[in-house]
């Protein structure tokens, strides 16, 4: 049989209509396959395991059908010891189903530091030591004294500490400081806008203590609480205003812009800037 017989025979036609099929026919299993491999259309947003204890964590992660690993420990006092510090991805991020989420438990045993000498040394300066040490900061005292925002001594839990000293990290540690001799008044610092981390800074760097701190309805988990800002403070801000060495700012955060002043242009989310400069106090009237 010659081969232009064969291509128009019907032996031909039915041999290539069969493999035709077969490709279009492999061609859908594949897609059908990869489809349900890649769960397509299946993503859920990840559950806020923030706080859990390891037996919480396993029955919400069950629930919500993710996977999750244990990557690291930290310790900090955010939250009791066992229980979830981190999570990667964030609480509401969209996953497929059973995918792991990263996650980091507040160690069970804190780690111990040295406390360091903070005596003689700039409320500033203190400050950056304070946190380089792995400590937070508390309350800053004041006391009439010959210095003027410079550190005559430090507590913890109103109890002297002494240098060297072996602490957890992460103790909060209060600073007394000298006030001068007179009436020294500082500045009320601008704070609306800022979220709570970079306004505790400024508040610190006026020399002022961060009071209560009050979030409004809109502000609902973890992830909603690290990007408030504020919105309302009291006192509140103008080139005229003052408060004495130590007094207490306190602060109401939200997420609502909507709530944000008219005449405010400041929208600050970052909680990592530095340490504003002091504010330099004025003598009382």
């Amino acid at each position: 049989m010659s081969l232009k017989k064969f291509i128009f025979s019907k032996v031909f036609a039915r041999n290539l209509g069969l493999a035709v099929a077969i490709l279009i026919g492999s061609i859908m299993v594949l897609l059908i396959w990869l489809n349900f491999y890649t769960r397509h259309g299946q993503a859920r947003p990840v559950p806020d395991f923030y706080g859990l204890t390891l037996e919480e964590t396993t029955k919400l992660a069950k629930r919500s059908k993710v996977k999750f690993q244990i990557i690291d420990s930290v310790y900090t006092n955010a939250v009791p010891r066992g229980c979830i510090a981190e999570q990667n991805p964030y609480p509401g991020f969209k996953v497929k189903k059973w995918r792991n989420v990263a996650l980091t438990i507040n160690a069970f045993h804190p780690e111990m530091v040295a406390m360091p000498n903070l005596i003689d040394l700039p409320k500033r300066q203190a400050l950056l030591v304070v946190e380089g040490a792995g400590l937070e900061m508390g309350l800053l005292k004041y006391k009439p004294d010959l210095s003027v925002d410079v550190v005559i001594d430090q507590q913890i839990n109103g109890k002297k500490i002494v240098a060297g000293d072996s602490i957890q990290k992460g103790s909060v540690i209060d600073l007394v400081l000298g006030k001068g001799l007179s009436n020294q008044r500082t500045p009320v610092p601008e704070l609306i806008g800022y979220n709570l981390e970079a306004a505790r800074n400024r508040i610190l760097g006026s020399s002022l203590n961060l009071g209560a701190f009050i979030f409004d309805t809109s502000v609902l988990n973890q992830s909603d609480s690290a990007k408030a800002f504020v919105y309302k403070q009291n006192p509140e801000f103008s080139e005229e205003s003052s408060l004495q060495l130590g007094s207490a700012v306190y602060l109401w955060l939200t997420i609502d812009s909507t709530k944000l002043p008219v005449d405010s242009t400041m929208f600050i989310i970052s909680d990592t800037i530095p340490l504003p400069a002091a504010a330099t106090p004025t003598s009382g009237q």
